[in-house]
């Protein structure tokens, strides 16, 4: 059997409620315990309302907050041995995070280019400047950019599609394992949401990275995903086949859900 490529093992996650000294505490993410395979990838969809834990998970997993109990492996190391160092930097070329805004993901006085440069420096680790622009062309051309639209280019220069687009391919550029998408649709125009779904489904495909995919939105998770999580105040209410789960929920606040979205017939 194929070694899991992440396990979530009982994880919880408790912050205190208003003052940082209160000793009431809140749990944020609560018990939550579940593993993606490496082979084949999978796209595993955290559907969830504001306030319901599933950015919080995705933070923990990114290593960007511990714990407060149970334990998160990434291929069979527990990721809080890669919270500095060069852990950290082995770590980050194997799991990229793609975050919900890209207009906060770039710094307005910033050239884009530089970004991608600077990764493919940093994290991929390559040294040659042809090597260097060579792999920049080539993660653009994956999401259907080039680099001569993106050289000497601010932020502002571009549609939220866009960047969003670019913010993808800069987490390519070290060949990762795992894209954790929080929310990667959610700031983009309705017009070209379907397209960085089908996006990240075709790079699943042909590149075998598997997505972590954070959602509060069903039709989007219903088009893209193999497996869904349904996340309610910090646990998860229901899992299962994205298909078999969506098409008949069982649990009162999936069905919830589900009755929330709009039906495509004008006339229901």
């Amino acid at each position: 059997m194929t070694a899991p490529l992440l396990e979530v093992l009982n994880v919880s996650r408790s912050h205190a409620m208003g003052n940082p000294l209160s000793r009431h505490r809140v749990r944020a993410v609560d018990g939550i315990s579940f593993a993606m395979l490496a082979n084949p990838a999978e796209i595993l969809a955290v559907i969830g309302e504001s306030g319901s834990g599933k950015t919080t998970l995705a933070r923990m997993i990114l290593g960007m907050l511990l714990p407060t109990t149970g334990r998160i492996r990434f291929r069979g190391t527990d990721i809080s041995a890669s919270r500095s160092g060069r852990g950290r930097l082995e770590f980050m070329k194997l799991v990229q995070p793609v975050f919900q805004n890209p207009f906060e993901a770039f710094n307005p006085l910033k050239k884009l280019d530089r970004y991608l440069f600077m990764t493919a420096r940093r994290v991929a680790g390559l040294e040659a400047t042809t090597d260097i622009e060579a792999r920049v062309a080539e993660v653009l051309g994956m999401v259907g950019l080039s680099l001569a639209e993106v050289r000497g280019r601010f932020p502002h220069e571009l549609s939220g599609g866009q960047l969003q687009r670019i913010a993808i391919a800069r987490a390519l550029i070290p060949s990762p394992a795992l894209l954790v998408a929080d929310e990667p649709v959610s700031m983009i125009d309705a017009s070209l949401r379907l397209s960085i779904v089908n996006l990240l489904r075709r790079l699943r495909d042909e590149t075998g990275v598997a997505i972590l995919y954070i959602t509060h939105d069903l039709a989007t998770a219903y088009s893209m995903s193999d497996r869904i999580m349904i996340m309610r105040a910090g646990k998860v209410v229901e899992s299962g086949d994205a298909r078999t789960v969506l098409d008949n929920p069982q649990h009162p606040y999936s069905i919830m859900l589900k009755a929330a979205v709009l039906s495509p017939d004008v006339r229901a």
